[in-house]
């Protein structure tokens, strides 16, 4: 079976093939293919990827190339995790939001927004090639912001895009070992898009044991979405919110912190990721080993800002060890050998959230088998969750318009309308500061 990564010479792709090594089963995959736009990037991460083979037998071939339409010819799998614009595109978003008051994080708010203006144009191209060149290929969508490129996506592939986070994965691990209970045996009830969902049951054996966390303060304390967010705040929502809802909940503390950090995440990365490269290039020694020690650090410091905020303290071990890649390999394994389990996907809503079209994509629990996921009916959100949902959707229904039409005036809308922007004026300073540093967006007129 064949895997294409595009982004393959991204930092995370190891996390992706030390997965893959791990998998033993008939129908695996046997060959991967990286392609990337930077030639030297692809190399490093080939042999980073060549060192984890080393002692590995029959483990998944691996070519590269820079050649898009050449990587998908024959992928029965293609997992995307580009970054249009590469990191410093990140720093950019955030640097211009973060000059205007507003937050400029990768997939929420003002950078989110311009983070999919560019990456959506990209993102349709790629799904109008996977159906030209591999129509029964499936395509695994981790690009960010991963529910607004799913739903771009969606609309030349059908169901056959599926989008995947980390993020609901790791609130469901976090909730259920807080609770005692084996992630394996508990059914998550979470709902949401992506990066804007909330946990709201845990049920073992068809009793909900969240009432029985949100009743204790000192196990709601225990775990890090309890100290991010304060159990009196969790014990008003009756729910635990995905992470990324602490930009909206505490959306003041957030921007101010980022202001006040000596620098924003982005530029942390691509400072960070840069000396990594640099060294993948400059020796012939190791690099497995430097992969590790950055990714390490690249773990540690994740939302280190909110967490500061809160008084969080540090992450805890349990939850540095990734993610993502064990749900594209579970997806894979259900789809290519119709081994049925139970996936938090993003998928075309299908009548799972009524407040929501259709078409929409949402993060919700599927049935995955042979045939795709399929989202489990779910109950109504409440109307705080409501109302989030419905004015984050519209907006991304206005990105995908801007980047369908090239329309200046659409783009300002969309960045007009997300609740932590609401400023036209600001709106409007936005869109001519991003135009300003993203080539990419050179299209809006």
């Amino acid at each position: 079976m064949r895997l294409t990564i595009l982004g393959g010479g991204g930092f995370r792709v190891p996390l992706v093939y030390g997965a893959l090594l791990a998998d033993r089963g008939a129908g695996r995959v046997t060959e991967v293919v990286l392609h990337d736009v930077d030639d030297r990037r692809l190399h490093a991460v080939a042999r980073v990827l060549a060192e984890q083979a080393a002692d590995v037998a029959d483990a998944p071939r691996v070519t590269t190339t820079t050649d898009l339409d050449e990587a998908l010819r024959g992928a029965d799998f293609v997992f995307s995790a580009i970054r249009v614009g590469g990191l410093q595109g990140r720093a950019d978003d955030e640097r211009v939001a973060l000059a205007e008051g507003v937050l400029g994080q990768e997939t929420v708010g003002a950078g989110g927004i311009a983070y999919g203006l560019r990456t959506v144009p990209v993102a349709v191209d790629i799904a109008r090639r996977v159906a030209r060149l591999a129509p029964e290929a499936w395509v695994i969508n981790f690009t960010n912001p991963a529910g607004l490129v799913t739903e771009a996506m969606s609309r030349h592939l059908g169901d056959r895009v599926i989008g995947i986070c980390d993020s609901p994965v790791g609130l469901g691990r976090r909730v259920a070992r807080v609770l005692g209970v084996r992630p394996e045996d508990a059914w998550i009830d979470y709902v949401g898009l992506n990066h804007l969902g909330w946990l709201r049951g845990l049920r073992v054996e068809g009793r909900d044991e969240l009432p029985r966390l949100l009743a204790d303060p000192g196990l709601l304390g225990s775990f890090e979405e309890g100290r991010l967010f304060g159990a009196d705040w969790l014990q008003s929502l009756g729910a635990i919110p995905n992470e990324y809802l602490h930009y909206y909940y505490f959306n003041r503390e957030a921007v101010r912190a980022y202001q006040e950090a000596e620098q924003t995440r982005g530029a942390f990365l691509r400072e960070q990721q840069a000396r990594f490269y640099d060294e993948a290039r400059r020796t012939d020694a190791s690099v497995l080993g430097a992969w590790e020690r950055t990714r390490a650090e690249r773990e540690a410091t994740y939302m280190a800002e909110n967490r500061e905020t809160a008084g969080a303290g540090e992450r805890e071990a349990e939850d540095l060890s990734g993610g993502y890649e064990k749900v594209a390999l579970a997806l894979m394994r259900a789809v290519a050998r119709d081994e049925r389990t139970t996936l938090i996907l993003n998928v075309r809503n299908r009548g799972t959230l009524s407040v929501l079209d259709d078409d929409a994509v949402v993060e919700v629990p599927c049935l995955v088998d042979a045939n795709g996921a399929h989202p489990v009916a779910a109950a109504p959100l409440p109307g705080h969750a409501t109302g989030l949902v419905c004015a984050v959707k519209a907006v991304e229904r206005e990105v995908l318009a801007a980047a369908g039409s090239g329309s200046r005036a659409t783009a300002v809308k969309a960045f007009a309308l997300h609740p932590l922007v609401d400023s036209v004026q600001v709106a409007r300073r936005l869109v001519d500061g991003y135009t300003a540093v993203h080539p990419g967006l050179g299209y809006l007129a």
